[in-house]
């Protein structure tokens, strides 16, 4: 979704389309997966031989993150880097091999998330235009009706050849309604690089943001009694 993204509003500043830009999309997958995995090897060692406290790591760890986001725009042509991806990949690979450290760094960033969450919320809702919220309308309604019925589709596709039985597979589906932070996260970009389509992009992503965090988390409470069971030992 993120490479998408980066394809679609590269579209609408008007670089145009060409082949290039979807042998992009699977580059930018792999390479970005694989120099994750990479840098969370390297930071697997650097933290279990160099004595550091946990707040230092935090710091190493942001570092990298944010070199890996602004090394996505070294690449140009048919060779794409997903940046984020990259990110995510060195925390997986870091939980992967020091499971007793990411546990603690994950602890100190959820205390930083408190702080930021409030931070990008507000700064995201202080941006919209109410003008383009009458604008949207029922056409705005119907499109994120529409991405949520084929994300439902797609969860229901991943656990198709699962164990889950047909309650657990439907509680799924309900528990990926919610969406708010990745909106929050990205929506405001259009707006910021100038594009025409930005403050309708932005109250798309702030009307999602309204509409499934509260609904889809009120579907969650009422139906994990009536879908889920708890297993006894």
């Amino acid at each position: 979704m993120i490479v998408l993204f980066t394809a679609f509003t590269g579209l609408a500043r008007g670089d145009g389309f060409s082949p290039i830009q979807l042998a992009r999309i699977p580059t930018s997958i792999l390479l970005g997966v694989a120099v994750g995995l990479v840098c969370g090897l390297i930071l697997d060692r650097l933290f279990r031989r160099v004595h550091l406290r946990d707040s230092a790591k935090v710091l190493i760890l942001l570092s990298v993150s944010f070199l890996l986001v602004s090394a996505e725009d070294l690449f140009t042509g048919w060779l794409g880097f997903s940046g984020l991806l990259a990110v995510m990949a060195t925390g997986a690979a870091l939980q992967a091999r020091y499971g007793l450290v990411a546990g603690r760094l994950s602890g100190k960033f959820g205390k930083l998330w408190v702080a930021a969450e409030v931070l990008l919320f507000v700064l995201v809702g202080a941006a919209v235009d109410p003008a383009y919220v009458c604008k949207a309308g029922p056409a705005m309604l119907a499109v994120i009706v529409g991405a949520l019925a084929v994300r439902m589709l797609g969860v229901a596709l991943c656990v198709a050849g699962t164990r889950l039985t047909k309650q657990e597979k439907l509680f799924c589906a309900i528990a990926y309604c919610p969406k708010a932070t990745v909106q929050a996260a990205i929506g405001s970009l259009p707006l910021a690089m100038g594009l025409t389509c930005g403050p309708m992009v932005l109250t798309g992503a702030v009307l999602a943001i309204l509409l499934t965090a509260p609904l889809g988390a009120l579907a969650i409470d009422h139906s994990y009694p009536r879908l889920l069971r708890r297993d006894r030992a």
